[in-house]
């Protein structure tokens, strides 16, 4: 496969997408052909069965590449060790992201002179208490949690049986070299379904920009924008530098390799979807080996979630200015706990950006309908703070891959790549 042409027509396929898309929202009728046929029809069905593909991959492969990982790392401490190292580094890039997002929210001031109070309502799900999400990490039914996708679940009982399969002598032989045949399988699967993805990506596009279009970034422009920024600032120099200096690697070299993902990633919204595309990228184009990059990529897509952390910094600044409420330098702190902290607190949990909004502004004493205010244009932000959220996953399995020795220079110095 071309990888380098794939990336290439990823490229077009969004961009194309976007263009079509928005073409048909400025002349489309309503129940005509346009959204009947062709944005509700045609296209939307395109997509959706290429998320369905997508997904239907990651539980096979966290599993399967997890196992195969655990059962490698056979040295206990090492697995503690990697495990440590991964959790302190996710927790680390989220609070640089939320304390970046309120050093230039503050800066750039996007919610003053904003008369915003209206009868706005919105009605968050409950954020469940962390002692309740730490007993739900350990499964009671693996077949249950595989079915139901709960990741953290099936991450623990993957490296539950990867640690017994090596400590099985030669029946744990046997078993992991068929472990990983069938590892083999799937990564075929991902490379199979990456032949489709342009045209996959095209559909998504096309349905999204039809149905919203480009207008409703303009009631909150400067919002929109301070987002972006910092989605920016965070992705071009908090990983760069982590990259440059913890993994001592070529920061432009790491993005190009990982550039498709961030297409994919734009396009799904979804770090559970992508999964299987990050994970191959981060093993073959990066340089991971398997029994780190099987552990950090699956945790990352879980729980790290910068460009949320992001969002929620610059929508605390947002609505609190909007309201009139100063929330003092103690308020920001606690905002800066609350939202790194949140971002495993509710992993797994169905909106879980929303939902931890409004624990972070519940916590300082923001109105919560607050929230409803920025609805309009949280579904093209979310399109792009997945894309940092992968892009985080790459970099923390880049880091802890080379500090461990389980990093291949070749893949990473391959100019065919």
């Amino acid at each position: 496969m071309n990888r380098t042409k794939l990336t290439r027509n990823i490229l077009i396929g969004m961009v194309l997408g976007l263009f079509v898309g928005s073409f048909f929202h400025w002349i489309r009728v309503e129940d005509g052909l346009v959204t009947n046929f062709l944005v509700d029809g045609v296209f939307d069905f395109g997509g959706q069965i290429f998320i369905a593909s997508l997904k239907l991959l990651v539980v096979p492969l966290v599993f399967f590449s997890l196992v195969c990982g655990a059962s490698n790392l056979s040295d206990g401490s090492s697995m503690g060790r990697i495990g440590l190292k991964t959790l302190a580094l996710y927790m680390f890039t989220t609070a640089i992201a939320i304390t970046l997002a309120l050093t230039v929210a503050t800066t750039v001031n996007p919610g003053l002179g904003i008369d915003l109070f209206t009868s706005t309502e919105f009605v968050a799900k409950e954020a469940p208490s962390l002692k309740h999400v730490l007993i739900n990490i350990f499964p009671t039914n693996p077949l249950k949690s595989m079915v139901d996708g709960n990741m953290l679940q099936v991450i623990v009982f993957a490296i539950l049986v990867g640690v017994a399969i090596s400590r099985c002598g030669d029946i744990g032989i046997r078993v992991r070299a068929s472990l990983q045949d069938w590892n083999e399988v799937i990564m075929r699967l991902i490379l199979m379904m990456m032949m489709v993805a342009p045209v996959g990506v095209f559909c998504l596009m096309v349905t999204l920009f039809a149905n919203m279009g480009l207008s409703a970034i303009a009631d909150l422009i400067k919002y929109f924008l301070t987002v972006i920024l910092v989605l920016f600032l965070h992705f071009s120099l908090t990983y760069s530098i982590l990259v440059r200096v913890l993994a001592g690697l070529n920061p432009i070299t790491f993005y190009r390799r990982f550039s498709p993902v961030m297409a994919y990633a734009f396009s799904t919204s979804s770090s559970n979807a992508t999964l299987p595309i990050t994970l191959e990228a981060v093993q073959h184009r990066i340089g991971v080996k398997n029994e780190v990059a099987s552990f950090t990529v699956p945790l990352g897509a879980t729980i790290n979630m910068d460009g949320t952390a992001i969002m929620q910094g610059v929508a605390t600044v947002f609505i609190a200015q909007a309201y009139n409420i100063d929330i003092s330098l103690t308020g920001y702190l606690m905002v800066i706990l609350t939202a790194t902290l949140a971002s495993i607190g509710t992993a797994g949990v169905p909106g879980v950006g929303l939902i931890t909004l409004a624990l972070v502004l519940q916590q300082v004493g923001l109105p919560v309908e607050g929230i409803a205010l920025i609805i309009g244009v949280d579904r093209l932000l979310d399109m792009i703070r997945t894309a940092i959220n992968v892009t985080g996953d790459a970099a923390v399995s880049t880091i802890v891959g080379r500090t461990e020795g389980k990093f291949d220079e070749a893949i990473f110095s391959d100019q065919r790549v």
